[in-house]
């Protein structure tokens, strides 16, 4: 198996590659492109004879619960296993939001243990390496409903190895203040840096820190909308080698910020993966080449809060 960068998950202790995989690409439609079981089956195995030992992916993500078990189950021992609480279980579940609309999440104790069970079971597994709470619920909610209560008890019976959040600000904060958070999962790239210092305070209380939408939005041909308009913004064409070392440029980016264990990325496009992979091998960017794509983003107002 290929050799990987890998990182400590805060105190989860848990050895985990730099990059990992975002299975929510396998959630099909109508929330996502169409899948089928063999382009499943091909990816997940990629993923894993690549050398990548992460895999995040929740009962919100359609089928790809159950394709993980269908596919890769008996390679469990390859791979952390990474999943969501508080999404709608069972037939509550099958009639998905319009697109663009959120997901609803309840985070009642019943709901909360409902949804591991089911997780397990779709997943041919007897553990989860990481729950993590869906939706930044805030504290008041989590203390209101005994939510932490509920996967605490799951851990005590060897369910959950260890409990994190999804969490963004403003609720991100006060998450970290909490101190029961194992792992948080948190969105930044170059183009979104507003999580950029509460990042570096989460990993400083020891937690591990995975980070989801590293590489931006889009890809070539794709590159439009705000996320776009700031890159122009600050001008970084010339650090990125051109237009089409973009992609490239923000994965770099993002594995360059110091307190990263791993960041998810998805795809079912096996070209896709092998660029990923090609970037991560290309390390962190140089120490001048980051901090002077950092101030060109401040000049151009795209700054940490």
């Amino acid at each position: 198996m290929p050799h990987l960068p890998t990182r400590t998950l805060g105190r989860t202790g848990l050895e985990v590659t730099a990059l990992g995989y975002g299975a929510m690409e396998l959630r099909g439609a109508p929330r996502g492109r169409e899948v089928t079981k063999e382009q499943a089956r091909s990816i997940l195995n990629a993923v894993l004879d690549s050398g990548i030992n992460y895999i995040d992916t929740s009962i919100d993500y359609g089928q790809s619960e159950e394709l993980i078990g269908e596919f890769i189950s008996g390679r469990r021992q390859e791979f952390y296993l990474a999943s969501k609480c508080g999404c709608l279980v069972g037939e509550a579940a099958r009639t998905a939001p319009p697109p663009g609309s959120p997901n609803r999440h309840i985070f009642t104790p019943e709901n909360i243990i409902a949804g591991v069970e089911q997780s397990l079971r779709r997943m041919k597994t007897d553990y989860l390496d990481v729950v993590q709470f869906h939706g930044s619920p805030s504290q008041q909610t989590l203390e209101e409903n005994g939510s932490l209560q509920a996967v605490l008890d799951l851990q005590r019976q060897g369910k959950v190895r260890f409990i994190g959040m999804s969490s963004t600000l403003p609720n991100l904060a006060d998450h970290v203040k909490m101190g029961v958070f194992d792992v948080f999962q948190i969105p930044y790239s170059a183009l979104q840096r507003e999580h950029e210092q509460i990042i570096a305070d989460a990993s400083e209380a020891g937690a591990g820190i995975v980070i989801r939408g590293g590489v931006a939005r889009g890809g070539p041909g794709k590159e439009e909308g705000g996320y776009w308009e700031a890159w122009q913004k600050a001008g970084l064409d010339d650090l990125a080698g051109g237009p089409a070392g973009r992609m490239e440029f923000i994965f770099r980016f993002t594995i360059s910020h110091p307190d990263l264990d791993t960041t998810i990325v998805g795809t079912i496009n096996p070209e896709h993966l092998r660029d990923n992979l090609q970037a991560l091998a290309k390390g962190p960017l140089p120490p001048d080449v980051y901090e002077e794509a950092k101030r060109r983003l401040d000049a151009a107002g795209i700054k940490p809060l």
